[in-house]
């Protein structure tokens, strides 16, 4: 009875944590764009610079908010599942589908922590800015590796204000992740990432055209 008091404890801890990052983006849902879509989208240009995207990739964006992502990679991928709790954000998402007449994205409420989906299903999964956001980041990305194929690529993305670039390193490799930094510019305000579960897909996932500084792979 204990151990299942503390679980019960931890759990609604998280559940708190959630529940306010919920409320916070309902609440500026209409304006995401204006205030961060910007600073978003350099993130997702400079890793889509390197990311080899294939015709047939079935793409998990994990916590995808009101889906600024899909506009870089719709025509590039079979089927993109887009997840968020926040239901505003989703909205968003959804008149951008409709509006664009695009047929290969679906949208999901659910919690990444607990992702409504077999084991291996994505070739790509995307976590852009969302880590920062998670009570457990380390359960976070270990359940975004599960959904993953044993060669997928996972771009995960590190708020620089919230996290050292030790710190983030270490998360990584706590969440058994291999990685390689993306270098950037200071006007980046995330470390980005491309992760795997193998060491060896890293480099194919990267494109070769693409001359870049990255660090090695550790």
């Amino acid at each position: 009875m204990f151990n299942i008091k503390i679980i019960f404890v931890i759990m609604d801890k998280n559940w708190k944590i959630k529940r306010d990052v919920i409320r916070h983006y309902d609440k500026i849902a209409r304006i995401y764009n204006t205030l961060y879509g910007h600073e978003q989208e350099l993130k997702i240009k400079e890793i889509l610079k390197i990311l080899d995207l294939g015709k047939c990739d079935v793409i998990l964006d994990a916590g995808c908010g009101t889906g600024l992502l899909f506009n870089y990679i719709r025509n590039s991928a079979r089927l993109i599942v887009g997840v968020d709790l926040s239901l505003m954000t989703l909205k968003i998402a959804l008149r951008y589908i409709k509006e664009k007449k695009i047929n290969n994205i679906s949208l999901i409420r659910a919690d990444v922590d607990f992702l409504p989906f077999k084991n291996e299903v994505f070739d790509k999964v995307f976590a852009i800015t969302l880590i920062q956001n998670m009570p457990n980041p380390t359960l976070t990305i270990r359940e975004l590796s599960r959904v993953a194929k044993d060669f997928s690529s996972l771009i995960i993305t590190g708020l620089k204000k919230f996290f050292s670039k030790n710190d983030f390193s270490r998360l990584l490799l706590e969440s058994n992740m291999h990685y390689l930094f993306i270098d950037t510019d200071e006007n980046v305000k995330c470390y980005l990432t491309i992760c795997s579960k193998n060491k060896r897909a890293l480099n194919k996932s990267i494109n070769k055209r693409i001359r870049i500084k990255m660090l090695v792979v550790k």
